[in-house]
Protein backbone atom coordinates (compact mmCIF):
# COMPACT_ATOMS: atom_id res chain seq x y z
CA UNK A 1 0.00 0.00 0.00
CA UNK A 2 1.30 3.39 -0.89
CA UNK A 3 2.22 6.06 1.83
CA UNK A 4 0.52 8.95 1.62
CA UNK A 5 2.61 12.17 1.14
CA UNK A 6 3.39 13.96 4.04
CA UNK A 7 1.70 17.33 3.64
CA UNK A 8 4.32 20.74 3.77
CA UNK A 9 4.01 23.43 6.32
CA UNK A 10 1.61 26.35 4.88
CA UNK A 11 3.50 29.41 4.54
CA UNK A 12 3.12 32.74 5.98
CA UNK A 13 1.08 34.92 4.21
CA UNK A 14 2.81 37.74 1.69
CA UNK A 15 0.79 40.61 3.79
CA UNK A 16 3.36 39.56 7.11
CA UNK A 17 6.09 40.08 5.30
CA UNK A 18 5.36 43.35 4.00
CA UNK A 19 4.53 43.97 7.59
CA UNK A 20 7.61 42.87 9.32
CA UNK A 21 9.57 44.96 6.92
CA UNK A 22 7.28 48.10 7.54
CA UNK A 23 7.72 47.49 11.62
CA UNK A 24 11.32 47.54 11.29
CA UNK A 25 11.79 50.44 8.97
CA UNK A 26 9.66 52.57 11.50
CA UNK A 27 11.85 50.92 14.25
CA UNK A 28 14.89 52.87 12.63
CA UNK A 29 13.41 55.70 11.62
CA UNK A 30 12.94 56.42 15.11
CA UNK A 31 16.00 55.34 16.67
CA UNK A 32 17.51 57.57 14.06
CA UNK A 33 15.73 60.34 15.72
CA UNK A 34 16.31 59.69 18.50
CA UNK A 35 19.94 59.41 18.01
CA UNK A 36 19.53 62.72 16.67
CA UNK A 37 17.96 64.39 19.13
CA UNK A 38 20.22 66.49 21.69
CA UNK A 39 18.44 66.79 25.27
CA UNK A 40 18.26 70.93 26.58
CA UNK A 41 19.60 70.69 30.44
CA UNK A 42 17.42 74.45 30.30
CA UNK A 43 14.41 72.53 29.52
CA UNK A 44 14.99 69.45 31.35
CA UNK A 45 15.32 71.49 34.56
CA UNK A 46 12.70 73.90 34.06
CA UNK A 47 10.06 70.64 33.70
CA UNK A 48 11.87 69.41 36.98
CA UNK A 49 11.32 72.95 38.83
CA UNK A 50 7.61 72.95 37.39
CA UNK A 51 6.81 69.51 38.82
CA UNK A 52 8.52 70.39 42.15
CA UNK A 53 6.82 73.67 42.64
CA UNK A 54 3.16 72.24 41.79
CA UNK A 55 4.07 69.31 44.43
CA UNK A 56 5.23 72.70 47.18
CA UNK A 57 8.95 72.18 46.47
CA UNK A 58 11.58 74.68 46.17
CA UNK A 59 14.68 72.80 45.67
CA UNK A 60 15.38 69.34 43.74
CA UNK A 61 17.95 67.19 44.27
CA UNK A 62 18.27 64.69 41.22
CA UNK A 63 21.03 62.42 39.89
CA UNK A 64 20.80 61.99 36.40
CA UNK A 65 23.36 59.69 34.26
CA UNK A 66 22.07 60.86 30.62
CA UNK A 67 23.12 64.35 31.66
CA UNK A 68 26.00 63.29 33.61
CA UNK A 69 25.56 65.66 36.47
CA UNK A 70 26.21 64.64 40.13
CA UNK A 71 23.90 64.29 42.67
CA UNK A 72 23.46 67.83 44.36
CA UNK A 73 21.24 70.55 44.98
CA UNK A 74 20.19 72.56 42.04
CA UNK A 75 19.83 76.01 42.40
CA UNK A 76 17.23 77.29 39.91
CA UNK A 77 17.23 81.06 40.11
CA UNK A 78 20.68 81.25 39.53
CA UNK A 79 19.93 78.58 36.13
CA UNK A 80 17.59 80.81 34.14
CA UNK A 81 18.76 83.78 33.09
CA UNK A 82 15.60 83.63 30.76
CA UNK A 83 12.49 83.37 33.75
CA UNK A 84 14.53 85.74 35.30
CA UNK A 85 14.32 88.15 32.69
CA UNK A 86 10.51 86.98 31.50
CA UNK A 87 9.65 87.86 35.26
CA UNK A 88 11.23 91.27 35.03
CA UNK A 89 9.21 92.06 31.81
CA UNK A 90 6.25 91.06 33.12
CA UNK A 91 6.49 93.56 36.15
CA UNK A 92 7.25 96.28 33.75
CA UNK A 93 4.61 95.43 31.65
CA UNK A 94 1.82 95.23 34.42
CA UNK A 95 3.69 98.60 35.65
CA UNK A 96 3.35 100.24 32.47
CA UNK A 97 -0.61 99.26 31.80
CA UNK A 98 -1.12 100.91 34.84
CA UNK A 99 0.63 103.92 33.37
CA UNK A 100 -0.87 103.87 30.25
CA UNK A 101 -4.66 103.60 32.04
CA UNK A 102 -3.64 106.66 34.17
CA UNK A 103 -3.20 108.32 30.77
CA UNK A 104 -6.59 107.08 29.81
CA UNK A 105 -5.21 104.58 27.34
CA UNK A 106 -7.11 100.57 27.47
CA UNK A 107 -3.66 98.47 27.29
CA UNK A 108 -4.17 94.88 28.24
CA UNK A 109 -1.76 91.89 28.43
CA UNK A 110 -2.06 88.69 26.53
CA UNK A 111 0.59 85.37 26.72
CA UNK A 112 0.51 82.68 24.29
CA UNK A 113 3.45 80.49 24.17
CA UNK A 114 7.05 82.61 23.83
CA UNK A 115 4.95 85.60 22.78
CA UNK A 116 3.49 88.26 25.07
CA UNK A 117 1.35 91.50 24.02
CA UNK A 118 0.82 94.68 25.20
CA UNK A 119 -2.29 95.75 23.15
CA UNK A 120 -3.15 99.76 23.30
CA UNK A 121 -6.43 100.69 21.97
CA UNK A 122 -5.32 103.61 19.67
CA UNK A 123 -8.42 105.77 19.75
CA UNK A 124 -6.72 107.85 22.71
CA UNK A 125 -2.92 107.58 20.72
CA UNK A 126 -3.68 109.12 17.46
CA UNK A 127 -5.77 111.70 16.11
CA UNK A 128 -8.86 110.52 13.68
CA UNK A 129 -6.99 109.24 10.26
CA UNK A 130 -3.69 110.45 11.37
CA UNK A 131 -0.67 108.44 11.42
CA UNK A 132 1.73 110.34 14.62
CA UNK A 133 0.41 110.00 17.79
CA UNK A 134 -0.52 112.45 20.04
CA UNK A 135 2.21 114.24 21.87
CA UNK A 136 1.88 113.80 25.03
CA UNK A 137 1.60 109.77 24.04
CA UNK A 138 5.11 110.23 22.48
CA UNK A 139 6.91 110.62 26.15
CA UNK A 140 4.50 107.34 27.57
CA UNK A 141 5.98 105.63 24.45
CA UNK A 142 9.59 106.41 25.51
CA UNK A 143 9.24 105.34 28.71
CA UNK A 144 8.05 102.19 27.44
CA UNK A 145 10.98 101.93 25.23
CA UNK A 146 13.10 102.97 28.16
CA UNK A 147 11.91 100.14 30.46
CA UNK A 148 11.66 97.13 27.58
CA UNK A 149 15.04 97.78 25.76
CA UNK A 150 17.19 97.09 28.82
CA UNK A 151 15.87 93.50 28.61
CA UNK A 152 16.53 93.47 24.91
CA UNK A 153 13.98 90.53 23.65
CA UNK A 154 12.69 91.12 19.96
CA UNK A 155 9.48 93.26 19.70
CA UNK A 156 7.55 93.85 16.72
CA UNK A 157 4.96 96.63 16.43
CA UNK A 158 1.85 95.54 14.92
CA UNK A 159 -0.64 98.48 13.74
CA UNK A 160 -4.43 97.37 13.05
CA UNK A 161 -7.70 99.34 12.23
CA UNK A 162 -11.46 98.55 11.94
CA UNK A 163 -13.09 98.32 8.32
CA UNK A 164 -14.42 101.89 7.91
CA UNK A 165 -13.04 103.81 4.78
CA UNK A 166 -11.01 106.62 5.25
CA UNK A 167 -12.06 109.90 4.47
CA UNK A 168 -8.40 111.26 3.55
CA UNK A 169 -7.96 108.33 0.84
CA UNK A 170 -5.71 106.32 2.17
CA UNK A 171 -6.60 102.77 3.08
CA UNK A 172 -6.79 101.17 6.10
CA UNK A 173 -3.91 99.52 5.37
CA UNK A 174 -1.64 102.04 4.60
CA UNK A 175 -2.45 103.78 7.60
CA UNK A 176 -1.89 100.68 9.95
CA UNK A 177 1.44 100.24 8.44
CA UNK A 178 2.35 104.59 8.81
CA UNK A 179 1.50 104.07 12.58
CA UNK A 180 3.18 100.95 13.80
CA UNK A 181 6.16 102.59 11.57
CA UNK A 182 6.31 106.23 13.84
CA UNK A 183 6.00 104.12 17.05
CA UNK A 184 9.04 101.54 15.56
CA UNK A 185 11.03 105.59 14.88
CA UNK A 186 10.39 106.67 18.30
CA UNK A 187 11.46 103.34 20.08
CA UNK A 188 14.72 103.55 17.90
CA UNK A 189 14.89 107.22 18.60
CA UNK A 190 15.19 106.29 22.20
CA UNK A 191 17.79 103.74 21.95
CA UNK A 192 15.85 100.26 21.54
CA UNK A 193 18.06 97.91 19.37
CA UNK A 194 18.09 98.12 15.64
CA UNK A 195 17.92 93.80 15.74
CA UNK A 196 15.69 93.19 17.57
CA UNK A 197 12.83 95.68 16.68
CA UNK A 198 9.92 95.58 13.31
CA UNK A 199 6.80 96.96 12.34
CA UNK A 200 3.90 95.59 10.48
CA UNK A 201 0.44 97.04 9.72
CA UNK A 202 -2.24 94.68 9.24
CA UNK A 203 -5.45 97.09 8.77
CA UNK A 204 -8.53 95.70 9.21
CA UNK A 205 -7.36 92.05 8.15
CA UNK A 206 -6.74 90.89 11.92
CA UNK A 207 -9.68 91.87 14.06
CA UNK A 208 -10.25 90.35 17.50
CA UNK A 209 -13.94 91.88 17.84
CA UNK A 210 -16.65 92.15 15.06
CA UNK A 211 -16.65 95.13 12.89
CA UNK A 212 -20.54 94.95 12.97
CA UNK A 213 -20.85 97.55 15.62
CA UNK A 214 -19.03 100.63 17.72
CA UNK A 215 -17.91 98.43 20.50
CA UNK A 216 -16.00 95.60 18.03
CA UNK A 217 -14.62 98.14 15.72
CA UNK A 218 -13.12 100.72 18.94
CA UNK A 219 -11.13 97.17 19.91
CA UNK A 220 -9.94 96.75 17.02
CA UNK A 221 -8.35 100.00 16.62
CA UNK A 222 -4.88 99.16 18.14
CA UNK A 223 -1.46 98.83 18.46
CA UNK A 224 0.24 95.93 19.56
CA UNK A 225 3.48 95.45 20.83
CA UNK A 226 4.45 91.76 20.58
CA UNK A 227 7.43 90.51 22.50
CA UNK A 228 9.02 87.05 21.87
CA UNK A 229 10.38 85.74 25.41
CA UNK A 230 11.95 82.97 23.58
CA UNK A 231 13.77 84.43 20.89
Amino acid sequence: MARKKKEECKGIPGWLISFGDLMSLLLTFFILLFSMGTISLEKFHMVIKGITESLGGRKVIHESKILNAPKGVVQFPDMYPKLEKKKRLKHELEKLQQTLKTAGIDAEIQSHGSLIRLRLNSDKMFPLGRSYPYSFVVPLLTQMCERLKILEFPLTIEGHTDNLPLKNGKTNLELSVERAVNVLRIFLKCGYPEKLISARGYGEYRPIAPNDTPEGRAKNRRIEFVIDVGG
